[in-house]
């Protein structure tokens, strides 16, 4: 298990996390959902605390926890003065390695987790980002819901979720960080304490580590269109197709022209769309990126009457980028975005430590600041041009929710 922090003496606040390297793509077909509902039900009680022992603990010193599942991670975290940090990792240490995952717990978290898969199928600007990721990776691991569907959670069983547990949970996908006014040697102690007697706490040092299965493979489909028709006040538009993964040494261009295109109020997509044509209220651009794969994608909500018009737009203004590149002005603009997010990003101490869990987890490595900012200054307009060149000219799928019949909108 490997413990990273990082001091920061002029707080008086202590953020502390645990990462999983376990997520929503590592789980098989019929488990869909499986990481989600464990993160609820590690709250839910331990061999030494209740439910209202764990919520209570970190709230009666003024602290706050979360926790939250992605697709290839889940984090567990605490925030707290740095005076409660040995009170915040017994606690935390304690829900994610000693669950006892009761039936009665299973039963009642699964009505809740129902419930949010119904509040989120309500929220249709959320929703089709969920679609777009089903129309690249189908039901792959990357294109499948990370709350899973009524159909996977409603028959999931208490040993289920307990055997993927224990199977998954183990020291060698695990890193603990933390930041604050804290001391290194000290949370290490701790943690170790806090895990004693725990079944992380005994597992063997050299425990194997386990392997994505073959089913977690990534396989993009062809592009299409997806539509879920509704009767909504606007539609909800993603257009995009693959793009770099996360260890792509061009991540940093692809950045910069992320930022050109549509990450801000001075980018091409927002002043075409938005300020020039008054075509919609949200527009903008992002990307995703995993393991082996990730994607390149443009939202847009707008009036339905619009839509089509709205994604002409779109395409023409990728095309444009495409054949053309960008200007310099616009690259020492994206430049400067993309090093501002990232340094006033770091100005708490919960973004802090989830720099150390997300770089140690995902990336192995850990960049210091002063080296993600050279590595963005380095990038030239060649660069810029050439991830465009190549990001921009793949055929791309969409995603559609509105009131639309299919073959509406193309």
């Amino acid at each position: 298990m490997r413990i990273l922090t990082e001091a920061v003496p002029a707080m008086r606040s202590v953020s502390f996390g645990i990462w999983v390297g376990v997520g929503s793509r590592d789980e098989e077909p019929g488990l869909g959902g499986a990481s989600h509902f464990l993160e609820h039900l590690l709250f839910k009680g331990t061999r030494k605390r209740s439910a209202l022992d764990i919520s209570a603990a970190i709230e009666a010193v003024g602290g706050e926890t979360n926790a939250y599942t992605a697709k290839e991670y889940t984090c567990f975290y605490a925030r707290v003065l740095d005076a409660d940090l040995e009170l915040a990792i017994d606690v935390m240490c304690d829900a994610v390695a000693d669950s006892v995952l009761a039936e009665a717990d299973v039963e009642t978290e699964r009505g809740v987790i129902l419930e949010e898969i119904a509040m989120h199928a309500d929220e249709p600007g959320d929703e089709v980002h969920d679609l777009h990721a089903e129309v690249l990776y189908g039901d792959g691991p990357l294109g499948r819901l990370i709350s899973g569907t009524a159909e996977t959670i409603t028959p999931m069983t208490r040993a289920q979720i307990h055997d993927f547990y224990r199977q998954r949970y183990t020291p060698p996908v695990i890193v603990v960080a933390a930041a604050g006014n804290l001391d290194h040697s000290t949370v290490v102690t701790l943690v170790k304490k806090a895990f004693a007697g725990t079944p992380l706490g005994d597992a063997p040092d050299a425990a194997p580590e386990p392997t994505r299965s073959a089913l977690a493979a990534v396989r993009t489909l062809p592009p299409a269109t997806l539509l879920r028709a509704d009767d909504t006040e606007q539609a909800h538009l993603v257009l995009g197709g693959p793009a770099l993964h996360r260890h792509d040494e061009r991540r940093f261009a692809l950045g910069v022209l992320n930022n050109v295109l549509g990450g801000g109020m001075s980018s091409r997509l927002f002043q075409q769309i938005r300020e020039v044509r008054g075509l919609a209220y949200s527009v903008y651009s992002y990307t995703s990126q995993y393991a082996e794969t990730g994607s390149f994608a443009v939202y847009a909500g707008c009036a339905p009457a619009k839509a089509q018009e709205v994604l002409d737009l779109v395409r023409a203004g990728l095309a444009e980028v495409a054949a053309n590149g960008i200007t310099a002005e616009e690259l020492r603009r994206g430049k400067g975005m993309l090093k501002g997010s990232l340094v006033l990003g770091l100005e708490d101490t919960g973004s802090r430590m989830s720099r150390l869990g997300k770089g140690e987890l995902l990336y192995g490595d850990l960049m210091d600041v002063d080296e993600l900012l050279a590595r963005i200054d380095g990038v030239t307009l060649d660069d810029a041009d050439a991830i465009a060149a190549q990001v921009l000219t793949v055929p791309m799928s969409l995603a559609v929710v509105g009131p639309f019949d299919d073959g509406d909108l193309s």
